[in-house]
């Protein structure tokens, strides 16, 4: 299948992504780092993941946040435009980053996640704030995530405020639809905010219970988070939310669903994209063993922007993606640290797989 976004993308320019710098602090879970006075920590945030992976994969990448003035950001910084990532957007104000807290190994939807989040930088930006118009000049995709609008009502309006501007400016937007529940706490529901989001949105990105609660669609009653739910049950689900989301969100063109659900000590997981009424699925990727589930979804959506970007087709882009998030399960930090050859290498292709 051809790719269906390619055709509005103007290759040579920039995607930018847009979301809160975090740093993610990791103890361990026996109190060693205590007694060793050592705690390992990760310059992260859902789309500084995107962002990253984005410019280690060679697609021009930028990124908008907003963090205090100081020597230490001054260094991540630094940091960050070491890695090929344009920081020239950044927004400088406010007196500190966001944290959080949680062990190597664990989820970010797991119950011990510490948020350490308020009154950040990013956390205080209001509309009205970021010339947007300044900030999409040489930009051909905006990428964001539903952690940025579960902040505050105020961060809710800027991602508003952005998406508008994008869509007049034909620039293509992404949403990932990670739910943290723990950050939803100023009294709306992501139900009350998403939708107005999305609609400006060409390729929406989650599973099928996120879709269910923060956009409405609808969800088979019995069908809960399991791995006892056969395969071409949980595809059929995943055409049937597809097509409702492009149906009451015309801008969207694609939808991707991820299918991850614990193995022992691993993980199972594939994927898949719904676009010009075809659903496209990825091989199936098993692991006995992994070391860090945090920014494999990001890797993912990472993937298929590098996929649509550089004109792949709808499975070779789908094949790239997963096999970046599966690769991402290995390697202790936020973002990877792979590159396009190390990812090809990991990829299962249907055709292997069944043959």
């Amino acid at each position: 299948m051809s790719n269906p976004i390619s055709s509005s993308l103007r290759k040579g320019e920039k995607v930018l992504s847009f979301g809160e710098l975090l740093l993610r602090i990791c103890p361990d879970m026996d109190g060693q780092w205590l007694k060793e006075n050592k705690l390992p920590f990760y310059i992260g945030g859902a789309e500084l993941n995107v962002a990253t992976a984005l410019a280690l994969w060679n697609v021009p990448s930028a990124y908008l946040s907003a963090v205090p003035k100081n020597s230490v950001t001054d260094e991540i910084i630094d940091y960050l435009n070491h890695k090929n990532i344009d920081t020239k957007p950044m927004v400088y104000h406010g007196e500190r980053l966001g944290l959080y807290y949680l062990p190597k190994g664990k989820d970010l939807k797991n119950a011990g996640v510490i948020y350490d989040r308020a009154n950040s930088a990013y956390a205080t930006l209001m509309p009205g704030q970021i010339n947007w118009d300044e900030v999409f000049d040489g930009v051909t995709w905006f990428h964001f995530s539903a952690i940025c609008p579960a902040i505050d009502q105020n961060i809710a309006d800027v991602c508003l405020e952005a998406l508008k501007a994008a869509q007049s400016k034909n620039i293509t937007i992404s949403l990932d639809l990670n739910y943290r529940s723990k950050l939803w706490k100023y009294g709306k529901e992501p139900i009350e905010i998403l939708p107005e989001l999305a609609k400006y949105c060409t390729l929406i990105m989650g599973n099928v219970w996120a879709a269910n609660k923060m956009l409405g669609t609808n969800l088979h009653d019995d069908l809960k988070p399991s791995e006892g739910y056969a395969k071409e049950t949980l595809l059929q689900q995943a055409i049937e939310t597809s097509k409702e989301i492009i149906k009451d969100f015309p801008a969207c063109k694609a939808v991707a669903n991820t299918f991850r659900f614990d193995n022992g000590k691993g993980i199972r997981y594939y994927t898949a994209i719904y676009t010009e009424n075809e659903l496209t699925v990825s091989a199936e990727y098993v692991s006995e063993e992994i070391l860090d589930k945090v920014g494999s979804g990001d890797c993912f959506m990472g993937g298929l922007i590098y996929g649509f970007y550089n004109n792949r087709s709808v499975q070779e882009t789908l094949d790239f993606a997963t096999a970046a998030a599966y690769d991402k399960l290995y390697i202790p930090s936020d973002a990877t640290t792979s590159t396009v050859i190390d990812i090809e290498k990991r990829i299962i292709r249907n055709d292997k797989q069944q043959a």
